[in-house]
């Protein structure tokens, strides 16, 4: 069993320089304890950026902080200040940070920057295959990293790599907004698991994947070069016992053992003992909301003027990005709002705002949740909000209310929560309004349900949970039916088709030697893929057959004047050693001028859709639509056609991005058992893609090697995983024979 190597932007702890000394202090962030479980647990190691640029670590200091941080099981990359400017400050926070929180108006699209995030992922990259070792295990961490899967799966194909995304991922309109969406895609998809914290992201994703790269995405897996990527929603919880155990010990405190900041909350509690404590704790972060909070919390003063001196908001605003220019506009704003409306409402034994701008010990956020009879967290875009989990966990004796933004990704857990729109202060007022006058009963209700799921699902099990299905990933193989067609099994092959005396080759085409094309008449062969053929078709003993559900017309351009034998339509025709075309079965189109207005009603429905007319057959092709609306669109087509074709002898085939009506009598099955009824073979082989190559795998002998390209249940024997791997197979037949 290898080592769980985990790596984000940050290492899991702090270093502190003393008069040449180096001291390595742990970190208490959310991503630092989530870890801790993993990081602790066997052999592990933690890369990432120690926190000091290349510039301030001198020759004497290196070593010294090498060993600091790995007596703490991590190891550092080094960044340079112009790295940090570009990658960190530059196209993480100035792109992806604001892009992904649908912010387009503080986006950046800045080349310099992009370069250089490129640049520094692959620092990081190259610093995890220094220390990898073919067995590990990699969980790479945040937006800061997003292309260093793809990376070290260029250096180490078989390693296996998690992948977490800790903020929102958007929806493909916004995100197919940013120049390099493709590359980001891509870096993610080296990833055997990609992590979100809610479905919603993980939705997102899988749509920009589709209509970005048009790949095939079944439920959530994705088939991607000649793997399978999985895609699954895990929602980070909390270090729900250190809470509630520190909150419980809070509670029993004698006076001489408060902190100054409780003191004095309990000072304003007993001589305003009906006044409610409304709690805000964000990083000072334009996403989180506060300057709209802040004016909600005015509109509800003057919509509820008999709260005044009832009401005091606590905010904590935590400094973030302070050299970042929105940062600083955004500071000024919260600063002069706070002001004004304090201006504007205070009284002589009443300031309506406190407000507090810098980080706060443990000890003292124990304090503000355990006091404050409400929280109020209204993020206008965040990927999970931990500290409203925080605060239900404080909640001892499971009084108080959490009023939380719906757009918060602890939503989708936190339903007995007062959900609100955080841009309608309609909503607002009133939701607080309903905080402040909830029965006790009720909020004890509402918080006995929070507390056992946050209990239930904390941040250990978030962790636990995604590597557990990350390990399940990597023996995902062996549940197909198929087996993949390894090397020592297509050695076996290849020595069985050398020693045959007899051979015959089923190839499709569509999927398996050509990959697909919008326009089915533009993917035609290629000078590779002919040379390839003429090879095989010139083997000695040997037939081969190109068996398509292509039309004749197609085919005899392509194909006829090399010579090759050919089945297509589905098996309607058949041309031997490139001669004329001739039917193998007798079938009729008269049923085609009822079918046809059906499916002209559907591409005048369907943008992107077209109708292809085979002789014999009729084919809905869907391949330029929105992939989400052509599969809407092909479910509800399949529906219609089988209503109207239930006596008429017809049958609907669903290929890749197609629907083709054709005679229920005709199928590559039939076609190719014909084929093999004709010789003695003692070597066959037939591959194919999709659902109409299935026939052949059904209907020919179960001594033959059939072989499916993708990794989908399949009647099959084998399967590969891409075009270029069937290449490489037939290549192998013809130089070993």
């Amino acid at each position: 069993m290898g080592k769980t190597i985990i790596i984000s932007n940050r290492l899991p702890v702090q270093l502190e320089i003393s008069n040449g000394t180096i001291n390595a202090i742990p970190s208490v962030g959310g991503l630092a304890t989530g870890m801790k479980s993993v990081h602790s647990d066997g052999d592990s190691l933690w890369i990432g950026w120690s926190g000091l640029v290349e510039e301030d670590i001198s020759e004497e200091l290196e070593p010294k902080i090498d060993q600091a941080l790995a007596e703490h099981g991590s190891s550092k990359v080094q960044l340079t200040k112009e790295d940090i400017d570009g990658f960190y400050y530059g196209f993480s926070n100035r792109t992806i940070w604001p892009l992904f929180h649908y912010f387009m108006e503080y986006t950046e699209f800045e080349w310099d920057s992009w370069e250089s995030y490129q640049a520094v992922n692959q620092k990081f990259a190259d610093a995890i295959v220094e220390k990898a070792d073919p067995d590990d295990t990699i969980w790479v961490h945040d937006y800061q990293l997003m292309l260093v899967p793809q990376l070290v799966r260029e250096q180490l194909p078989d390693i296996s790599i998690g992948f977490f995304l800790h903020i929102p991922f958007p929806s493909y309109e916004i995100f197919r907004t940013l120049p390099w969406r493709k590359e980001i895609l891509e870096g993610l998809l080296g990833s055997d698991l990609i992590g979100f914290h809610t479905y919603d992201y993980e939705r997102h994703f899988l749509s920009s994947v589709r209509r970005l790269l048009g790949l095939e995405v079944s439920f959530n897996d994705i088939y991607y070069e000649d793997r399978m990527v999985e895609v699954d929603s895990f929602p980070m919880g909390i270090d729900y016992k250190k809470f509630s155990e520190t909150a419980a010990k809070h509670a029993n405190r004698k006076e001489e053992e408060l902190s100054e900041l409780q003191k004095r909350l309990n000072l304003h509690k007993n001589l305003s003992p009906d006044a409610k404590f409304l709690l805000s704790i964000d990083r000072l972060d334009y996403t989180k909301g506060i300057a709209k909070r802040l004016n909600a919390f005015e509109y509800f003063l003057n919509k509820y003027p008999q709260y005044k001196e009832k009401v005091r908001l606590i905010i904590l605003a935590v400094p973030s990005r302070s050299n970042v220019p929105q940062y600083q506009l955004l500071k000024r704003e919260v600063d002069e709002l706070v002001g004004r409306i304090n201006g504007e409402f205070a009284t002589v034994n009443w300031t309506p705002i406190w407000y507090f701008y810098r980080s706060m010990p443990f000890e003292n956020l124990i304090d503000l949740y355990t006091t404050c009879d409400i929280a109020w967290l209204t993020p206008i875009r965040d990927g999970m909000n931990l500290v409203a989990k925080e605060y239900i966990a404080t909640r001892t004796d499971r009084s108080g209310v959490l009023i939380l933004s719906e757009m918060a990704g602890s939503a989708n857990e936190m339903n007995e929560a007062l959900l609100i729109n955080p841009n309608n202060f309609e909503e607002i007022a009133d939701t607080l309004d309903r905080a402040i006058n909830m029965p006790l009963e009720e909020q004890k209700s509402r918080n006995a349900v929070l507390q056992k799921r946050l209990e239930r699902y904390n941040v250990e099990n978030w962790a636990k949970d995604f590597m557990g299905s990350l390990t399940e990933q990597g023996q995902k193989e062996k549940s197909y039916v198929a087996r993949r067609l390894s090397v020592d099994l297509m050695n076996i092959v290849l020595n069985d088709f050398q020693d045959a005396e007899r051979r015959l080759l089923f190839l499709d085409y569509d999927g398996t030697l050509a990959g697909f094309h919008n326009d089915p008449q533009k993917a035609g062969p290629d000078d590779e893929l002919y040379d390839l053929l003429d090879s095989l078709n010139a083997l000695p003993n040997t037939d081969l057959y190109l068996v398509s559900g292509r039309d004749k017309e197609t085919f005899s351009k392509w194909f006829q004047p090399k010579g090759y034998n050919m089945i297509v339509e589905h098996g309607v025709w058949i041309s031997r050693d490139g001669e004329d075309f001739k039917m193998l079965e007798n079938v009729k189109k008269d049923w085609m001028s009822k079918i046809r207005p059906v499916l002209e009603s559907f591409v005048d429905r369907t943008p992107g859709s077209f109708i292809e007319e085979k002789n014999y057959s009729l084919a809905w092709h869907y391949r330029k639509t929105d992939p989400d609306f052509g599969q809407k669109r092909a479910a509800e087509l399949n529906t219609v056609l089988r209503s109207l074709i239930a006596n008429d002898d017809l049958s609907v085939l669903n290929g890749n991005k197609v629907m083709e009506i054709k005679s229920s009598n005709v199928n590559k099955g039939r076609a190719t058992m014909r084929v093999f009824a004709e010789k003695e073979y003692d070597f066959v082989f037939a591959i194919g893609d999709d659902w109409t190559d299935e026939f052949m795998f059904q209907e020919l002998p179960p001594s033959a090697v059939t072989v499916k390209v993708g990794r989908q249940k399949t009647q099959a024997r084998y399967f590969l995983d891409s075009i270029k791997n069937v290449r490489g197979l037939l290549s192998r037949f013809v130089m070993n024979t």
